[in-house]
């Protein structure tokens, strides 16, 4: 048996964990080891992983339920649960999303029950003159919020902000060589606009985070529009600093898992149509991390 290692990466976010196999079902006390990880660093890179769609969907699900996306995209035969994202294109048709997630946002905080993580499995990587393309991109919201003024803390300490789907779905239209449709009105009504709180305690750390984000918030409630439009502008542009960022170059075989509710991200578009790129996703809803006996339970194997 492999020995497991954890290697934090020195920045603001990010940890490898080494020496486990997501092929085979995972011991409690490694599933503990991998949510407190997420507390404490955000980003969990997990490398060197030869899995199939149903072995990631089984990791996935170890700590939370499924997803399945409202826009009805890209997915594993049988499993709607494993979301492909590509730009590869095979007998002139795409074989997954080609543009998902090139923005800042916090997936599902358009949804009344938000998500606890994304778990993307890296199979191809884009390269060019043997530099890696295709990053993503995180924000600690642990630490944008404990560096926001104590007057604003105080000021937004029960606001909240409406989150709508459609803000960041028609933000992708109108970028060049979108191929995105509309929303459907059916579509929207499956996920109308939720309000959030802007301040969230994290379920594991038990610390208050930034929950806002570019990508899906678009009006503070019980704020005039103009007293929103600035507040969120300064809330966004405060949250986008270079010193709450980290990157995270991909390697053929990584899985990488972060906290939706702690992290901002961003998929980052700096390769052509030619370079391959092929990704499969799940999205663990927060139905489980939540609920303190669970959590607690989870982490005592861990240290038990």
């Amino acid at each position: 048996m492999a020995r497991v290692t954890v290697k934090p990466s020195g920045d603001i976010l990010g940890v490898r964990i080494e020496g486990l196999d997501l092929s085979k079902p995972l011991l409690k006390a490694d599933v503990g080891l991998v949510l407190r990880a997420l507390g404490d660093y955000g980003v969990v890179c997990l490398p060197d992983q030869r899995i199939e769609p149903a072995m990631l969907k089984a990791f996935s699900e170890r700590f939370g339920t499924l997803e399945v996306n409202v826009a009805g995209a890209f997915y594993e035969p049988n499993l709607p649960e494993v979301m492909i994202l590509s730009n590869i294109v095979e007998d002139g048709r795409p074989i997954g999303l080609a543009d998902a997630g090139q923005g800042w946002h916090t997936d599902m905080s358009y949804s009344s029950g938000i998500a606890f993580a994304n778990v993307l499995y890296g199979i191809r990587v884009p390269r060019r003159n043997g530099s890696t393309l295709g990053g993503t991109e995180f924000l600690n919201m642990h630490a944008a919020y404990a560096d926001l003024p104590d007057a604003m803390k105080t000021r937004l300490r029960r606001a909240t902000a409406r989150h709508d789907f459609n803000k960041f779905w028609e933000m992708m239209r109108r970028r060049e060589g979108s191929t995105r449709p509309p929303l459907t009105e059916a579509q929207r009504r499956q996920k109308p606009p939720v309000s959030q709180p802007i301040f969230l305690k994290h379920p594991i750390t038990a610390r208050d985070v930034l929950y806002v984000n570019p990508g899906y918030a678009v009006h503070i409630d019980d704020f005039s529009d103009a007293e929103s439009e600035e507040m969120l502008g300064y809330l966004f542009e405060h949250q986008c600093q270079p010193k709450f960022r980290y990157a995270h170059q991909w390697t053929e075989g990584d899985v990488l898992m972060w906290d939706n509710i702690g992290t901002v991200h961003r998929a980052v578009a700096d390769y052509g149509p030619t370079e391959h790129r092929l990704m499969k996703r799940c999205q663990v809803m927060a139905d489980r991390v939540f609920d303190p006996g669970l959590v607690r339970e989870m982490l005592d194997a861990r240290e038990g």
